[in-house]
């Protein structure tokens, strides 16, 4: 159940959502919370991945920390939403397992072309990955900012995104407040001037700026990354849930726990009743708890691509490849996948290490030359270019002993499958563009 505790939290009040079908709150509490719960109208446009795993639903689940209202203080000169945590939760069609998959804030992606609060188009280019819910959050608008961190997901990895759910820092307080606190144990004293927080080593209960500051700091903890803060983040979480669990057994307590979440809980339009929040509830309650696997999406520095690159991390693959297509059919990572994850994080195969050979197969000359300085700025060794046949679409073929490398590549540019070739190059992987190289690419690089 603690493990538990740490998605339901994040779903804006799930548990409390559950719990309120047993306590008796009464029809005029459902109806006075249900009215709480804003909806946000979601519109994508271009072409999203197929749904590859019917009956399986994929949550995006985001902390926002919008600078509006009383939001304002968190902070200077920010006017745009901002997405501190991101994951999304996967549930098996057959209600048996699940998957909580964390995606660190600084992991350097492309961002699609995105609608923008005055109705203006975004240019694609490539940063962290947070930044999709601020471009289409610029205006205040919710229901543009989830629209782009979807379809921002959606095209990094395959998956098609099913619901989401928000909610902001204003809500985590009225959560934490509702439960008289919650218990941090840091092994160091923390003082954090941009999460305003100062604590003292040892136990303690924190609530209010405390609660919040806890689970923003990053600079000030640890190695001072956001990978740091995933994990102080989700075993506070599993404190509030086990604490919901023990404490929210009174009508009076629950309601100003529901409450505080309801009020700052923003849904797709599929989401926004007590009656839909409280089905998934059911749904996720009866997953055992060794079958909830919570895993961050594999990464490592930027910084070994691009030297100068010291604030982000990129995703591992053929690791992130691998995961993400085993959540789009539907299969369980679980604890032995889990642990093949972190064994291959010891040793990433980087862009950096792996040479290519680019050819234009395009008939447009300079194209070659394009697509090997983009591959450059993303940190791969770029060691030829010339000219190929002519292609329909861009292709990667590799010699005996590099499928690895191959496949490093073929993870930067979606939808381009690697083959195997008794001609390629010894040593390198050769790329051929096609037409639709700037598509596959999707903005990296830029």
């Amino acid at each position: 159940m603690t493990r538990r505790g740490r998605i339901l939290a994040w779903t804006g009040g799930v548990l409390g959502v559950a719990l309120l079908a047993t306590a008796g709150v009464g029809v005029w509490a459902y109806f006075d919370l249900n009215g709480n719960i804003h909806g946000a109208d979601i519109a994508i446009d271009g072409d999203r991945p197929a749904n590859l795993s019917p009956g399986s639903k994929n949550i995006l689940l985001v902390g926002s920390d919008s600078r509006a209202g009383a939001n304002a203080k968190y902070g200077k000169n920010l006017t745009t939403m901002q997405s501190d945590t991101l994951l999304v939760l996967h549930i098996a069609a057959n209600h048996k397992w699940a998957t909580a998959l964390s995606f660190p804030r600084d992991s350097y992606v492309p961002i699609p072309s995105c609608t923008r609060g005055d109705g203006t188009k975004s240019t694609p280019h490539s940063f962290k990955i947070n930044e999709a819910f601020s471009i289409g959050g610029d205006g205040g608008s919710v229901s543009k900012a989830a629209s782009c961190t979807i379809k921002t997901v959606e095209q990094n990895t395959g998956l098609r995104i099913d619901n989401f759910a928000s909610i902001d820092f204003q809500g985590f307080k009225g959560m934490v407040n509702a439960l008289d606190g919650i218990e941090v144990c840091p092994k160091h004293a923390i003082h954090d001037k941009k999460a305003h927080l100062d604590l003292e080593a040892g136990c303690q209960t924190v609530r209010d700026e405390k609660a919040l500051g806890y689970v923003r700091t990053r600079y000030s903890v640890g190695d001072g990354s956001d990978l740091g803060r995933i994990g102080r983040q989700q075993e506070f979480m599993k404190a509030l849930g086990k604490k919901a669990q023990d404490k929210l057994a009174s009508p009076g307590a629950l309601y100003d726990f529901l409450t505080a979440v309801t009020k700052s809980l923003t849904t797709d339009q599929d989401l926004k009743s007590l009656t839909a929040l409280t089905s998934l509830a059911s749904t996720v309650k009866d997953i055992p708890s060794d079958r909830l696997t919570f895993v961050t999406v594999p990464n490592y520095y930027r910084e070994a691509d691009v030297p100068t690159d010291h604030a982000n991390v990129v995703w591992q693959y053929p690791e992130a490849t691998q995961l993400f297509s085993d959540i789009a059919h539907d299969r369980e990572t679980g604890a032995a996948g889990k642990q093949k994850l972190a064994d291959a994080a010891k040793n990433p195969v980087t862009a950096h290490s792996v040479r290519v050979r680019v050819l234009n197969g395009t008939g447009t000359p300079g194209q070659a030359a394009t697509a090997a300085e983009q591959l450059r700025k993303i940190g791969f060794t770029v060691t030829t270019t010339g000219n190929a046949p002519a292609s329909d679409k861009t292709t990667i073929t590799y010699p005996s002993g590099l499928t690895t490398q191959a496949e490093v590549l073929s993870g930067h540019l979606r939808a381009t499958k690697a083959t195997a070739s008794a001609q390629a190059t010894p040593g390198e992987v050769t790329l051929t563009v096609g037409p639709d190289f700037a598509k596959v690419i999707g903005g990296i690089g830029s």
